[in-house]
């Protein structure tokens, strides 16, 4: 285990949450807000720390997936461990435990709050857990590698680590340049966004954190009403948005090059696309004759849809009151997700169209025994390694939903709360159904239900084995024995 290359990460991470962290102490400074100063302070601290871990070079700069697993899960652990000390320290959450469950729920882009009043809080404490949702969404890691030379050829292992879907690969030869343009994409489409925002007379502070919720397809609203409050038109904006945030960004990659019949060709982004048209159509019928016209009931259903289909969590009507289809449509597609490659959470659509022609596959192999069957995704044969990953990936999930709505159950809550909480961690969405709707938050849970809520969102976030690999005991060891040799 290369511990100096882990260590020389963790400290680049920090600085980098040093300075970005600046931002809100520019947003006190405008306001006039004194909780600026907390965020000054842990924003030194952070830079300060950062900058003893990566003093010192490591000679061995190449890293292999283990260490970029350790990395990438230790990485997400500090950086919400610092990042929630201005709630603490601030007093604006005054409970440890409910600030750090804000800010993990920032970071992984979940959007589920233990906040019963989001308006009661600092203009600074509002833009930083909104900015927390930006820098998630496509992973601090990922910017790293964007800014931070490391040499060695194996940073692919960190990307792969921390990146959404069942295969990670380069965009460009070299993977510093594949961060720099999922990167620029990444800017290019959040500064659109603004842009339009604004123009739909949207005040700019709301436009700059509605974006970045939006872009991370996190979710944290600035009203408590999340954006009911806001113009047709400016919900149209988000739910447009949502839904190309959670596009898989190698089609806007292909598209910048101009190779756009190749990425609306893309199979993944196709039934994406058709989830979402379907899932809009069943919903709209089933609440026009609550909604005050055929438009104003697209208009919920749209929002909704692509909220809960990005895992994004806005919301814009209480669709706990909705009826029973319009809520077990919404539950699917809380499993369902977004694209690999976006900043959307959830199993992936890539993962489950494979799921689905694997059980084909299988039927075929009944029907016709000695023929020899093999499954195509984005018109190439599907490795063995690719199907056995996701099927691992798919029993491991399991294994966890089930254990966390048993972990939560032993609070005597009903099952739809408990089974809705996790989903809604475990998939990053935000919103569940019941005692977490649309119009409630999770503040009425225990300490211990929401530590297993925030293993829950940090598992979601980093495709579960990054973090999972931490509870390994070889890993341990294998940092112990390092330290015993070099002293």
């Amino acid at each position: 285990m290369n511990s100096s290359i882990i260590r020389y990460i963790l400290g680049g991470v920090l600085k980098i949450e040093g300075i970005l962290m600046f931002l809100p102490c520019i947003v006190a400074i405008i306001y006039g807000e004194r909780e600026g100063f907390c965020y000054l302070f842990v924003a030194v601290s952070c830079i300060v720390l950062g900058s003893l871990m990566t003093f010192r070079k490591p000679r061995n700069q190449v890293f292999y997936l283990k260490e970029g697993c350790v990395a990438t899960a230790l990485s997400w652990i500090l950086i919400s461990l610092m990042g929630c000390l201005p709630f603490w320290i601030s007093k604006e959450i005054p409970s440890f435990t409910d600030a750090l469950f804000e800010t993990i729920s920032g970071f992984t882009t979940t959007g589920a709050s233990i906040l019963s009043d989001v308006e009661a809080l600092s203009h600074s404490a509002m833009f930083w857990r909104s900015f927390t949702h930006w820098i998630g969404g496509m992973g601090v890691l990922v910017f790293l590698l964007a800014v931070i030379p490391l040499s060695g050829g194996s940073n692919i292992n960190l990307m792969r680590a921390e990146s959404p879907g069942p295969s990670v690969g380069k965009l460009v030869p070299k993977v510093r340049y594949t961060a720099r343009i999922l990167y620029i994409i990444y800017l290019g489409m959040t500064l659109l966004e603004i842009i339009f925002l604004i123009a739909g007379k949207m005040p700019v502070f709301d436009a700059l954190t509605i974006t970045f919720g939006t872009a991370g397809t996190g979710g944290f609203g600035i009203k408590n009403d999340s954006m009911a409050s806001y113009s047709p038109y400016l919900q149209w904006v988000a739910t447009i948005f949502m839904i190309l945030f959670g596009v898989n960004f190698n089609a806007y990659y292909l598209m910048l090059f101009g190779k756009f019949k190749k990425a609306f060709s893309m199979e993944e982004v196709r039934y994406y696309f058709i989830i979402i048209f379907v899932s809009v159509g069943i919903i709209c019928c089933n609440i026009l004759d609550s909604a005050a016209g055929i438009f104003d009931a697209l208009t919920q259903a749209s929002f909704q849809v692509a909220s809960i289909m990005t895992t994004t969590g806005f919301s814009t009507v209480d669709f706990n009151l909705w009826n029973g289809t319009c809520k077990t449509v919404l539950v699917m597609l809380m499993f369902i997700g977004a694209c690999a490659g976006s900043t959307g959470g959830g199993i992936k659509v890539s993962r489950v169209v494979m799921l689905g022609k694997t059980v084909i596959k299988e039927l075929n192999s009944y029907i016709h025994p000695k023929s020899i069957q093999k499954i195509y995704f984005e018109e190439k044969p599907v490795e063995h390694d690719v199907l056995r990953s996701i099927n691992v990936y798919f029993v491991t999930f399991m294994v966890i939903f089930t254990a966390s709505v048993w972990a939560l159950s032993f609070e005597g809550r009903d099952l739809i709360t408990n089974f809705t909480a996790v989903s809604a961690a475990l998939n990053n969405i935000g919103p569940g159904l019941e005692l977490v709707g649309p119009t409630s938050n999770f503040g009425l849970l225990s300490p211990f239900s929401k530590y297993v809520l925030m293993f829950d969102m940090l598992a979601g976030r980093l495709e579960l084995f990054p973090l999972l690999i931490l509870f390994h005991p070889a890993i341990w060891k294998d940092l112990f024995t390092q330290k015993v040799r070099f002293r």
